[in-house]
């Protein structure tokens, strides 16, 4: 009698583990975390050393490189990637600590804040309080900063988070929606050569700004959106070029390079009037209105039946088509509502200023937008909130000991360290927390960008 061999069952995909075991030392995650780290060491030694001069082009390499400090850089990186990775034993020993004690007084006390509206209500209330009236106890030097960059930058990034950390697509050109709410104000408020039908008070340009920044993110997503990834990227660079050389070039229309006065907020309503002056205070106030009214909205979007279809193009687009997701018209919905806020931030940018021109929307606004919203945490509105106020106060906090040329620099060094051990970003969400730790183990389904492997397992 023949007897069949039973059929060998298919070899799985190798694990993430075999995987790591077969790359080569030099390849492993701690030993490339230590090269970027003594990257940004020498870098470091760069910024901090000697500047160079015209007579001598190497003075400044030369002096760095030989000197002490680039040793001290270098002893403060190795020691940062030591204390990491040779200390990680005792460092998940203190996570576990603390997961023991979730039972104890912490877990009660989180367990209250997600279970009781009452408390969040209250602390929400304090932390908004704060907020509000913390300001008042400052120089003028930073409550105008509060207004002229971390607010305005704020309502930017809020935007943008849609556009990148829900719909996962990458704008580079978010700035230009930025213009397009200022210049919208400029138009309606009477101040550019073109006159509108009537002019209007700048609370009026509100909505209508809003309005033409969604029709612009409609006119840039419907012919582009069927692009990803990069040819995307550069698509919405290009309409960044295309908003900022008209609104440069067409003096007829814009008044070019010689700039815009707008009028500054005022209100009149017969029995009570009031004028927003030279104090920054109220535009905060103004301002802080804005973003909460834009932060209440956006989470009830994100929680919402788009929310979901977003979370489904950024997690894996072709698998949301195939279960009948729409994803151009929802794309599309994620650039114009993104741009809303920017409409917004235009316009009030405009009003505060009383003066703005081409020049104040460069391509390296949207870089810095971009960097603030991966910084604080892509989906995440508290971490953007954070990513963008931190960021923007780090190089006003640097400038009695930072030649203003090379501030920049020290951000792009955090970002660099920060991308190394912690890519979610400072205070991510949920979601995008759990998709990193699926895609660096392997395992099936954390993200459309992981290996093949991974998702086939």
């Amino acid at each position: 009698m023949k007897t069949s061999t039973p059929a060998r069952p298919p070899e799985s995909a190798p694990s993430a583990a075999a995987r790591l075991r077969r790359t080569r030392w030099y390849q492993e995650p701690r030993w490339r975390r230590l090269g970027a780290l003594l990257a940004v060491a020498v870098t470091l030694a760069l910024m901090t050393g000697e500047e160079g001069t015209t007579r001598d082009l190497f003075f400044a390499l030369r002096e760095d490189f030989t000197g002490p400090a680039l040793w001290v850089w270098v002893a403060v990186a190795v020691a940062v990637w030591a204390v990491r990775e040779f200390l990680a034993e005792q460092t998940s020993g203190a996570v576990r600590w603390t997961r023991r004690t979730a039972s104890g007084p912490l877990g009660e006390a989180r367990r209250r804040w997600e279970a009781d509206r009452r408390v969040r209500a209250g602390v929400l209330t304090a932390l908004l309080a704060l907020v509000v009236f913390g300001p008042l106890g400052v120089e003028r030097y930073w409550q105008q900063v509060l207004v002229d960059q971390i607010a305005i930058f704020v309502l930017l990034a809020i935007g943008l988070n849609v556009v990148i950390g829900w719909a996962g697509l990458l704008d580079l050109g978010f700035i230009a929606f930025f213009a397009i709410g200022a210049y919208s104000a400029a138009y309606w408020t009477g101040a550019l050569p073109v006159q509108p039908p009537v002019a209007l008070n700048n609370f009026l340009v509100l909505p209508i700004a809003v309005a033409t920044c969604l029709v612009a993110g409609v006119i840039l997503g419907a012919p582009t959106l069927r692009l990803r990834g990069d040819y995307l990227a550069i698509v919405t660079l290009g309409f960044h070029e295309i908003v900022y050389l008209l609104a440069k070039n067409a003096e007829g229309v814009t008044e070019g390079a010689r700039g815009v006065k707008v009028e500054r907020f005022s209100v009149d309503l017969g029995f009570f009037s009031y004028e927003w002056k030279l104090d920054p205070m109220p535009y905060y106030w103004l301002l802080i209105g804005f973003t909460v009214l834009a932060i209440f909205l956006f989470l009830r979007l994100e929680h919402s039946k788009v929310g979901r279809a977003w979370t489904a193009v950024r997690e894996d687009e072709v698998a949301a088509a195939a279960t009948g997701v729409n994803t151009v018209r929802y794309k599309l919905m994620a650039f114009a509502i993104g741009a809303s806020t920017s409409g917004v931030a235009g316009v009030a940018y405009a009003s505060k200023a009383g003066y703005f021109n081409p020049e104040n929307f460069a391509i390296l606004l949207s870089i810095l937008v971009l960097a603030y919203v991966i910084f604080g945490g892509m989906g995440s509105i508290p971490g953007v909130l954070f990513g963008a106020a931190f960021l923007v106060w780090l190089p006003e906090a640097l400038r009695d000991w930072v030649d203003p040329k090379d501030r920049y620099m020290y951000l792009g060094a955090l970002l660099v360290i920060m991308m190394i051990y912690r890519p979610q970003g400072v205070w991510p969400s949920r979601r995008r927390k759990r998709e990193l730790s699926m895609a660096e183990a392997g395992i099936g389904g954390a993200d459309a960008t992981g290996p093949a492997e991974g998702r086939r397992q």
